[in-house]
């Protein structure tokens, strides 16, 4: 008997395949002016789920005269109006929550746990940018004896936005609310391994009522797609969410152009747990923050440095739990580690137990693929290691997946040492009760956000990004408008000041 899932997936499956995914160009459906297209396969069993139009160069153009042109009138747009529309899209999109968590948990390959949580997150991205509309263009009042000073925020323009695969729906919506919000038109790229999303999050808006050419979406591939929206002219900014090395490519293809960039690149997060710590929360927190979401997430706690006096028996209840995970069909309501996005993935995944071995680590669990049902999907089994040094290219890679490695420390210097040993610097995770030795830890660790005693829960108001190689800029708040808007000051002289005379 089906489940309710399955059937969800069923429905909208048989459109999919008939159909496939095309550009949205100005409020339309559109082929690739290439007329190429490229399959796109579920990593829960290999199916073809549709085919998918492979944009290029010409229809990035297209996006981008469209975005262009719209802008002209979207910037000008009242912000209550503005507002209004913002919020039709959080009510569709609330309305279609259980497709989009669906089609994504099939899609991507995450648990419908998260994905069912991520499309009601996604709304709430778009009410609570719709209610800062208003506040979007303020700026400051700076008075002296003979002027004032005031600035505004004004719209930049059209800009792209260039989304990742492990959790497309709710970053699209983290990405483009602003934006939108902003008086910016978007050109919306999402990653080719999770376009069902997208596509239609892009359709939803469209029809709660946003005008035509203020949103374009364009598929393809990072060499093709991405690589011209970033290098084209009329685009003003681009806000990009993955690796780290390509966030370096942007850079360089938008440097011609000038393009304002935003980056969400990689982590290699620590989670710092001290022996006063309430063991127990640490202990559901160190899991929930590497294994939900497949271990899929720039923000996941990779590598747990313990304090000597609680190692062994903190290792020891983590591997029990890790062995319980459950491994499964994501659209299973039990499951709580689903496949890894796409098979190269999983092999690099995979790969990297070997090399965990290689380098002398312990593997305590996981390190191999599920048999049976599951070996026709991108599966993993949670990976557990010991003996990890910073020295080992587990303990300073990310491999974005189920892996966790567990170091030693003795002192908070150590700990500060070890934490601080990678290029990364997204997030860190602090554990202790010493209120003065939580704000040490979180002063010296090198991370652009610190959780003490808790797992990443997102304030909206507050700035998430990161240091070093993890990114550039904060979303989040004022912080979104900081990059999809420009300041401009203006002077008015009250007629009190003296001005120079020349030539008299």
């Amino acid at each position: 008997m089906l489940s309710n899932n399955e059937k969800v997936l069923n429905k909208h499956l048989k459109k999919l395949k008939s159909k496939g995914i095309k550009n949205f160009i100005n409020g339309k459906e559109v082929e690739s002016s290439s007329k190429k297209s490229f399959e796109n396969n579920s990593p829960v069993d290999g199916k073809l789920i549709c085919k998918v139009t492979s944009g290029n160069e010409k229809d990035i153009s297209k996006a981008a005269k469209s975005s262009k042109k719209a802008f002209e009138n979207w910037r000008k747009v009242d912000h209550k109006e503005r507002r209004n529309i913002l919020y039709k899209i959080a009510d569709e999109i609330v309305k279609h929550s259980e497709e989009i968590a669906v089609l994504e948990s099939y899609d991507t390959g995450q648990p419908i746990r998260f994905t069912k949580k991520s499309a009601i997150r996604g709304a709430a991205n778009f009410k609570y940018f719709a209610d800062k509309t208003i506040d979007a263009a303020n700026g400051l009042s700076t008075p002296d004896t003979h002027h004032v000073n005031f600035s505004m925020r004004q719209a930049i323009g059209p800009v792209g936005i260039i989304t990742p695969w492990n959790v497309p729906f709710m970053l699209s919506t983290w990405k483009i609310a602003p934006a939108l919000a902003s008086g910016c038109t978007v050109i919306h790229k999402p990653a080719e391994f999770s376009p069902v999303t997208a596509d239609l999050l892009v359709k939803i808006a469209h029809d709660a009522g946003l005008p035509e050419g203020v949103w374009n979406t364009v598929h393809g591939f990072g060499e093709s797609a991405g690589k011209s929206l970033t290098e084209h002219p009329d685009v003003k900014a681009i806000a990009f969410v993955g690796e780290t090395s390509t966030g370096s490519h942007i850079m360089r293809q938008g440097a011609e152009t000038l393009k304002r960039v935003h980056f969400e690149l990689g982590g290699k997060n620590p989670v710092i747990v001290f022996d006063d710590a309430d063991i127990n929360r640490a202990l559901d927190a160190v899991i929930f923050m590497k294994y939900s979401l497949n271990g899929e997430r720039c923000t996941s706690s990779s590598r747990l440095i313990l304090h000597e006096k609680i190692y062994d028996k903190f290792v020891k209840q983590l591997s029990a739990r890790v062995a319980k995970l459950k491994v499964g069909n994501p659209l299973d309501p039990k499951t709580e580690i689903g496949p890894m996005i796409h098979p190269s993935h999983q092999e690099k995944v995979l790969s990297y137990a070997k090399i965990a071995q290689d380098e002398g680590a312990k593997i305590l669990n996981g390190g191999g693929s599920p048999r049976g049902k599951l070996s026709k999907g991108c599966y993993v089994n949670p990976v557990l290691l010991e003996g990890v040094t910073t020295k080992m290219r587990i303990g300073h890679e990310e491999v974005f997946g189920p892996f966790l490695s567990i170091m030693k420390f003795k002192t908070e210097a150590q700990a500060i040492r070890i934490a601080n040993s990678v290029r990364y610097g997204l997030t860190a995770y602090i554990w202790t009760k010493d209120s003065e030795r939580s704000h040490r830890m979180a002063r010296d660790v090198e991370a652009g956000m610190v959780w003490i005693n808790s797992q990443n829960v997102r304030h909206l108001p507050a700035p998430f990004g990161g240091v070093k190689y993890s990114g550039i800029g904060r979303d989040g708040g004022e912080y979104s408008f900081d990059f999809y808007m420009e300041t401009k000051n203006i002077c008015v002289a009250y007629g009190t000041h003296d001005i120079p005379k020349m030539g008299v």
